[in-house]
């Protein structure tokens, strides 16, 4: 027996809908390229999205066209995440900090027939033309008054959008219609896309807002400094309309001073990032001797938050959110908050629970796997490659089927290459990537912890561990530190003392090396494989 209920599909386009006409007064508030800061409604967001749409239905886009971004975060980039989608199309969200070989290679792959790009990228369009598909139309996002002088024929978003009706006739979708695509950062061979349809993005919508309920509630102001050109923002652009949040959009300005003056100003309650851009803004909270005016949570996910940087926000009245996910989950999969029943731990234990990336979001599903495939216990010690499964969760990749088949198990679960171990409460703790782990004399090290200890340290900006080659133990650990203070660097018995007073004597680096910055992905976050490459033919003190 079925039960007797209407079935409409799910569609992106009406949580925009939803959002106007419910929380009218939520903002869209967006630090623009042309150096003003804009503001708009949700009602009006709905508007241009629909002026949007008619505009790509002018330029003859149609079901399933790929329409490409090239875009900070801002208002304009927001309208096409909707007026794409809802119309049918879909937004493929490109990253320009992706090397021209990989830009070029998705483009051609995800085969787009228009490209929008902010006023910040068009000398690197301009680089790429003779290279870029000859019939890939520009649209510059800005108005006339901005548009900058081009090889190409670019068009003008703000004259596409002019005259056209508000409204628009929104098809209804089946659920299940393609609606974004992101690519991976691509750090080993070809990136690859992940698929997203209206089903996946609602749903990843709604749990995230389950699970983030008091960090979403209607008339909070939120700062996503993850972008929307990759891994659609941690879900906000559709999970803050849908809760009637505020959108605090920092545009190109990411470094600490400027998103401090920006959260200072806009009474940003919660920001949205990668450990490396809240570096810089703690910094600038030191430098002032104050947080931003109200400022009382930060969400932070791409890699391990170090507990020395949770600990600081923690001590100054931010509460930490330790979240994980993957461009393959839509991408959030777990959050850290900490749960009612523990609320009353002493504060070092609290600190123990938000160090793990916390627990999963509703529809999604975790199991780690030992070397043999078997599955491991939820016991916080047995450790494994973490597979996830859910209506969020990738079951393939767009137009690869050789990544496809090394990605997904005999079960139907997808591998996403960390290793990890889960405690009986459910709380999932990485422990690094497999590419990532130390071998030495047949035990695994795990570059993560050894990292968040160091980091501890006053004298340490930031730092790295990663495997180096040795004759007698197979690999050994080194660690690269960027110091504080360029003069006064640590010496590396303290650093040493200090990892000594958490992890065994074997785990502690055999070397270490000074940088001025480590090197970063495309994506922010600490690039172990350029390093590898730059430190190729290390020798340590002992390996002779």
């Amino acid at each position: 027996m079925q039960g007797m209920m209407m079935n409409r599909p799910l569609s992106i386009i009406e949580i925009l809908a939803y959002a106007a006409e419910v929380f009218p007064s939520g903002e869209v508030v967006s630090v623009r390229c042309e150096g003003d800061r804009h503001r708009q409604s949700y009602p009006e967001t709905y508007a241009r999205a629909a002026q949007l749409a008619h505009a790509l239905t002018g330029l003859g886009i149609g079901h399933g066209d790929r329409v490409a971004t090239l875009a900070w975060n801002g208002y304009r980039h927001l309208e096409l995440y909707y007026g794409v989608s809802g119309m049918g199309a879909v937004c493929h969200t490109i990253n320009p900090r992706l090397s021209a070989e990989q830009m070029l290679y998705i483009i051609g792959h995800a085969e787009d027939k228009l490209l929008f790009t902010d006023l910040t990228f068009v000398p690197l369009i301009e680089a790429l033309k003779d290279h870029l598909p000859k019939n890939l139309r520009i649209v510059v996002m800005t108005d006339a008054a901005h548009m900058p002088d081009t090889s190409f024929d670019a068009l003008c978003y703000e004259d596409l959008l002019a005259g056209q009706p508000m409204a628009f006739d929104w098809p209804d979708l089946d659920e299940n219609t393609a609606a974004g695509l992101c690519y991976t950062s691509g750090t080993t061979g070809n990136p690859k896309g992940a698929l997203y349809s209206h089903r996946s993005t609602v749903l990843h919508a709604m749990s995230v807002s389950l699970a983030l309920r008091l960090s979403l509630a209607e008339g909070r102001r939120i700062l996503p400094v993850v972008p929307l050109f990759h891994v659609n923002a941690w879900g906000l652009p559709y999970a803050a309309p849908l809760n009637g949040a505020s959108l605090i959009f920092p545009g190109p300005a990411l470094d600490g001073p400027s998103l401090f003056q920006l959260m200072d100003s806009e009474r940003v309650f919660s920001a949205w990032g990668v450990p490396t851009v809240w570096l810089g803004l703690q910094g600038e909270i030191k430098a002032q001797g104050r947080n931003p005016e109200g400022f009382g949570e930060v969400v932070i996910g791409g890699s391990a938050a170090p507990r020395a940087m949770i600990e600081a926000f923690e001590t100054s009245g931010v509460s930490v959110c330790h979240a994980w996910g993957m461009t393959e989950m839509s991408p959030v999969g777990t959050q850290g908050h900490l749960p009612a029943h523990l609320s009353d731990l002493p504060f070092k234990e609290q600190m123990d629970v938000k160090q793990l990336q916390g627990r999963r979001l509703f529809g999604v599903d975790l199991k780690i796997t030992g070397e043999d495939g078997t599955r491991q216990p939820r016991d916080g010690t047995s450790v494994g490659e973490l597979f996830v499964r859910g209506n969020t969760v990738v079951s393939g990749y767009f137009n690869n089927p050789e990544a496809t088949e090394a990605a997904i198990d005999d079960e139907g679960w997808f591998g996403t290459g960390d290793i990890a171990t889960i405690t009986p409460e459910g709380f999932l703790s990485i422990q690094d990537r497999s590419k990532d782990l130390i071998k030495s004399g047949g035990e695994w090290i795990s570059s993560i912890d050894i990292e968040n200890i160091v980091m501890a340290h006053p004298g340490v900006a930031s730092c790295a561990v990663i495997a180096i080659p040795h004759p007698k133990w197979d690999e050994r650990p080194l660690l690269c530190v960027v110091p504080a203070d360029k003069d006064a660097p640590p010496d590396k018995a303290e650093l040493d003392a200090l990892v000594l007073e958490h992890m065994a004597s074997w785990q502690v680096p055999d070397a270490m090396e000074l940088l001025d910055e480590l090197p970063l992905t495309a994506t922010g976050k600490v690039s172990k494989l350029t390093l590898r490459q730059t430190f190729a033919d290390y020798v340590l003190p002992d390996a002779g």
